[in-house]
C-alpha cells in the first residue's frame, strides 16, 4: 500500500496537524498552552516537520518533501519535473486533512474564542504588516533560503567520508525550520510552503469552525506564489552553482 503518493500525503498531513495544532494550542482560548508564545510555535513547526518528513519515508515517498515548494525547487534543480504531478496533489490534500484534525482536536475551544482573527491563524499565515510587495519578498527570501540550504545538506558529499550520516539530515531541515522562523518568520508568518498554507486556509471556509470570520481570500495568494518563486530561484541558483 505504500506510495509516493500515500507517503507525502500522511507525511503532510501530520506536518499540519503538529503545526496547525501548536498554533491553536497557543492562541484558542482556554487551552492549557494559551499564550506560549513565537518561541514555542517556531519549535512546534520544526518538531513537525521532523515527524513530517518520517512518516513520509515511512509512508512510501523518499523524497519526503512535504512541501510543493521543495518539490518545484528539486524539478528546477534537475530538469525532472515528473514528480510534480504526484507529489503536489498529495500534499495538497494531506495539508487539508491535517487542518481538518485540528478542528476536531480542539472542537470546544472554537466556540469559546470570540476573536475570528485567531481562529483563521490557527489555519494559515497573515502579514504583521500587510504591504503585498514587502510580504511578497519576505515569502520569496525565506523560501529560497529554505531551498538552497536543503539542497545543501543534501548534496552528494553527504554521508560521505568526512559527511555526516544520512538519517541526521531531517533533524538538520527540522532545525532549519525553526531557524527560519525565528529569523524570518516575524514578517509574514513565514508559509514556506504553499500546501500548508492554501490547504488549511481551504478547511477554514468550508469546515463549520464555531464564529468563524472570513478565510482572507485578499491574501491567500502571497503564501502561494512567493514560495512558488522563492523555489524556482533557488533552483535555477543550486542547478547553477553545479551542486
Amino acid at each position: 500500500m505504500a506510495s509516493p503518493f500515500l507517503g507525502e500525503m500522511l507525511g503532510t498531513m501530520t506536518l499540519i496537524v503538529l503545526g496547525d495544532g501548536v498554533v491553536a494550542g497557543a492562541l484558542l482560548k482556554r487551552s492549557k498552552g494559551e499564550g506560549m508564545g513565537w518561541i514555542a510555535i517556531t519549535a512546534g513547526w520544526a518538531f513537525a516537520t521532523l515527524a513530517g518528513v518520517f512518516v513520509a519515508n515511512a509512508a512510501g515517498s523518499a523524497d519526503a518533501h512535504i512541501n510543493p515548494a521543495v518539490t518545484i525547487g528539486a524539478a528546477f534543480h534537475t530538469g525532472d519535473f515528473s514528480k510534480l504531478s504526484v507529489y503536489l496533489p498529495a500534499q495538497f490534500l494531506g495539508a487539508f486533512l491535517g487542518a481538518a484534525l485540528v478542528w476536531l482536536h480542539y472542537l470546544p475551544h472554537w466556540a469559546a474564542t470570540p476573536e475570528t482573527d485567531l481562529k483563521l491563524a490557527v489555519f494559515c499565515t497573515g502579514p504583521a504588516i500587510r504591504n503585498a510587495p514587502a510580504n511578497m519578498i519576505s515569502e520569496v527570501v525565506a523560501t529560497f533560503l529554505l531551498v538552497v540550504t536543503i539542497a545543501a545538506l543534501v548534496t552528494s558529499t553527504v554521508g560521505t567520508s568526512g559527511g555526516f550520516p544520512r538519517g541526521v539530515a531531517p533533524y538538520l531541515v527540522a532545525m532549519l525550520v525553526w531557524g527560519i522562523g525565528l529569523s524570518l518568520g516575524g514578517t509574514t508568518g513565514y508559509a514556506i510552503n504553499p500546501a500548508r498554507d492554501l490547504g488549511p486556509r481551504l478547511a477554514h471556509a468550508v469546515l463549520p469552525i464555531a464564529g468563524k470570520g472570513g478565510s482572507d481570500w485578499g491574501y491567500a495568494l502571497i503564501p502561494v506564489a512567493g514560495p512558488v518563486l522563492g523555489a524556482i530561484l533557488a533552483g535555477l541558483f543550486v542547478r547553477a552553482l553545479g551542486m
